[in-house]
């Protein structure tokens, strides 16, 4: 039996290192894209003209985008619903953009569709440039916020566990939309928010444990302890996730095309940190040098024990 558990442990031990290097991998792969490909900001940051209509004739993408690259002079982005009927169009803001509705009526006209607009907006560049800065204040304040709350839960060595789980997570998700060039909006960024808080919440879990094994057992290797509470923490996890990717898939499938990045995000950013809180947030710190030692209780405390 105990031939077998200590199997158990070098496979669990084997699995974090290799899944760290991996892990590695994904975050220099991510920032590649990141900072050679850029993200493809949506209008809410870019700015520009958002233009959404209804045809009587069910249209596929490829014909209506066919269509439209016919009249619009400039480059535009199409989104459709309701099996090719709701159409929405980006336009960047610029000179040659046709300005809202005015080019529905030509377009109907030329196209032979019969368009029932149906709304118009425009968002300025300023707007745009405000609502970067308040997307990324809020992700360094919440960042901050969390920085201030590991410092006084843990030691420091789950504390950066956790801190680098996260931000592993973050440039992921970050990362795949990068890649996959998908409009980054302002739902993008509160699903990075949610990440943040889903990803944290799992590291915690883990530390916990960690933590709670530390103060009850010294007797047994610091690398023992974490592989025991992952195992002893991984079926919650396994639950906690699966029933969660379960609802992001419902809203990915049944919410229509305005919430598909949003729960692509939140979909891929539940993914890595269920497997981050296994494999960074768990080993970071016993690489860094965790040990026993640093949950003993001093001299004083035992002292004041009833």
């Amino acid at each position: 039996m105990n031939n077998l558990l200590l199997k158990q442990h070098e496979t669990l031990s084997k699995f974090r290192i290799i899944s760290l290097y991996f892990a590695t991998a994904l975050v220099i792969f991510s920032l590649l894209g990141i900072f050679s490909k850029g993200l493809n900001l949506g209008l809410d940051f870019t700015g520009g003209y958002l233009t959404e209509f209804t045809t009587e004739e069910s249209l596929t993408q490829q014909n209506m985008e066919a269509l439209l690259s016919s009249y619009l002079p400039e480059s535009f982005s199409l989104k459709s619903a309701e099996n090719g009927r709701h159409w929405s169009v980006q336009q960047a803001d610029n000179e040659l953009s046709l300005k809202g509705k005015v080019w529905l009526s030509d377009f109907s006209e030329q196209s032979g569709l019969t368009i029932t607009p149906l709304d118009s907006i425009y968002i300025g560049s300023q707007v745009g440039d405000e609502l970067i800065n308040q997307g990324g204040l809020a992700l360094i304040t919440s960042v901050i916020m969390i920085l201030l709350y590991l410092s006084f839960r843990f030691e420091w060595r789950l504390a950066a566990g956790s801190v680098i789980a996260l931000c592993h997570d973050v440039i992921i998700v970050l990362g795949i939309f990068a890649w996959l060039d998908i409009p980054f909006d302002l739902t993008i960024v509160a699903s990075l928010l949610a990440i943040i808080g889903y990803s944290l919440n799992d590291s915690i879990i883990v530390g916990d444990k960690i933590r709670e094994m530390m103060k009850r057992n010294n007797q047994q290797s610091v690398e023992s302890m974490v592989n025991l509470a992952i195992k002893a923490t991984i079926v919650r996890t396994l639950i906690t996730s699966g029933t969660t990717l379960a609802t992001i898939l419902a809203v990915w499938i049944f919410a229509g095309e305005s919430l598909a990045g949003f729960a692509m995000a939140l979909f891929s950013g539940v993914l890595v940190g269920t497997f981050s809180s296994i494999t960074i947030s768990a080993t970071v710190p016993q690489l860094l040098g965790l040990s026993v030692e640093h949950y003993n209780p001093t001299e004083q405390e035992l002292c004041s024990l009833p």
